[in-house]
């Protein structure tokens, strides 16, 4: 679970999938307060392309929407994509026999592996899958970058709010582990002051 991840610890540099591209996207002030600090975020060109072409049976307005976001952050240089070699292809048809995932989360873990990054994901199944790969701490959500934003205190409690105003505005469906978080965040940083186990 997200709400199980330490907030005092956040790895910067990360390999995301498509799903928490949508998530991380969703809300300005978090992915811009995440950038202020030094987060950056990149994905394969499986994800850019699951994210940005390939087709859909259905079209909603808040999808076309954070495409456009999600260009301009491209654009900007905030996101960037990466090609896989012929080996890391090899190294995701193996996953695929282990587990039933689609290629985006698959190459996302295999690139986070071979550059030691961090997998950032909101899928529980990816996130299983890449425990076994990589190790519990290199695996990461972006409730986890929203608990870890609090604790360091480059978000202020008046904050969380507006995330998830932002987050619900592009049908996002977070809120719970965003609250959840943002508790433990508080929690950790007060057991920290008082030097409490």
């Amino acid at each position: 679970m997200a709400t199980e991840r330490d907030p005092s610890k956040f790895h910067k540099l990360n390999v995301v999938d498509s799903c928490a591209i949508w998530n991380i996207i969703s809300s300005q002030l978090l992915r811009t307060t995440a950038y202020s600090v030094g987060c950056s975020f990149c994905c394969t060109d499986f994800v850019y392309y699951e994210c940005l072409y390939k087709p859909r049976t259905k079209v909603k307005s808040e999808d076309v929407a954070l495409q456009d976001l999600l260009r301009q952050e491209m654009k900007s240089g905030k996101f960037k994509n990466y090609h896989l070699d012929i080996e890391d292809l090899q190294e995701i048809d193996v996953l695929q026999k282990r587990k039933n995932l689609g290629k985006g989360e698959l190459a996302s873990i295999t690139f986070a592996k071979k550059t030691y990054q961090a997998f950032l994901t909101d899928d529980r199944g990816a996130r299983n899958l890449a425990e076994e790969v990589l190790t519990h701490h290199m695996v990461q959500t972006t409730s986890h970058l929203l608990g870890w934003l609090f604790f360091e205190c480059f978000l202020s409690d008046s904050d969380l709010n507006q995330i998830i105003d932002e987050h619900k505005k592009y049908n996002g469906k977070l809120e719970r582990y965003f609250i959840v978080m943002y508790t433990r965040a508080l929690d950790f940083r007060y057991k920290q002051y008082f030097n409490i186990e």
